[in-house]
C-alpha cells in the first residue's frame, strides 16, 4: 500500500527538522497507536506512555525512514517492539478492564453506558466485559494486538498484512486462530 502524497511531504519536512510536521503525524496516528499499545499491555497509563515513547523514538530515527513506506507501518514496528519488551519485563499480569479503554484524551470512556433499567442485566453485561478483557489478556500479546487492531480499530486485512509484513491470507489465518483461542479462553472463564 502506497503512502499518500501529503504524508510523504510531512515526513520530508520532519527529516529536515520540522517538529511541527512531526506533530501532524502524531495527531494523525495517536489514537490508533494508543489502542494498539492497549491491546499489547492492557493498561491505559502504560499504553499512553508506550505510544508516546514510540513517537519519541520515531522522531529521533526519522532520518532513517525509507521513502515510499507508510509512516504508520514503520512506526508500528517501533511500538510493537516497545510493547513486547515491556510485557516481557513486567512478568505479572495486570487486572484489565474495558473501563481502562478511555479515549486518548482521557475525557470519554469507551465503555458504553447501559440503558437497561434492570440491575441484573447491567451486572451480567459488566461481568461479560470483564471476562472478555481477562480472556484477551490470557492470549499471547501478538494475538491480543491482532484482535484489538481488527475488531476494535476496524483495521483492514490489507493494512494488517502490511503491519505484520505478511500476506493477507496469513493475517486472516492468524486472526481466525486468535479468535478461536479467545473463544476457548472465554469458555473456560464462563464455565
Amino acid at each position: 500500500m502506497e503512502p499518500d502524497r501529503s504524508e510523504q511531504e510531512w515526513i520530508t519536512r520532519c527529516q529536515r527538522g520540522d517538529k511541527e510536521a512531526f506533530g501532524f503525524l502524531v495527531g494523525r496516528y495517536m489514537k490508533q497507536a494508543y489502542y494498539v499499545a492497549l491491546g499489547f499491555v492492557g493498561s491505559h497509563d502504560d499504553a499512553l506512555d508506550l505510544s508516546q515513547e514510540a513517537f519519541a523514538r520515531a522522531f529521533k530515527a526519522i532520518g532513517r525512514f525509507e521513502p515510499g513506506r507508510r509512516f504508520y507501518t514503520w512506526y508500528y514496528q517501533i511500538l510493537k517492539n516497545l510493547c513486547l519488551n515491556f510485557v516481557r519485563a513486567r512478568k505479572k499480569r495486570p487486572i484489565v478492564s474495558c473501563a481502562l479503554a478511555e479515549d486518548v484524551d482521557g475525557r470519554e470512556p469507551r465503555e458504553p453506558v447501559s440503558t437497561d433499567p434492570l440491575p441484573d442485566a447491567q451486572c451480567e453485561a459488566a461481568e461479560l466485559r470483564q471476562n472478555l478483557w481477562q480472556a484477551l489478556w490470557d492470549l499471547d500479546p501478538e494475538d491480543r494486538a491482532l484482535i484489538v487492531a481488527r475488531d476494535m480499530l476496524d483495521t483492514s486485512y490489507r493494512m494488517l498484512a502490511e503491519l505484520m509484513e505478511c500476506p493477507q491470507g496469513t493475517v486472516m489465518s492468524r486472526l481466525y486462530y486468535a479468535g478461536r483461542r479467545l473463544r476457548e479462553c472465554m469458555e473456560r472463564r464462563m464455565g
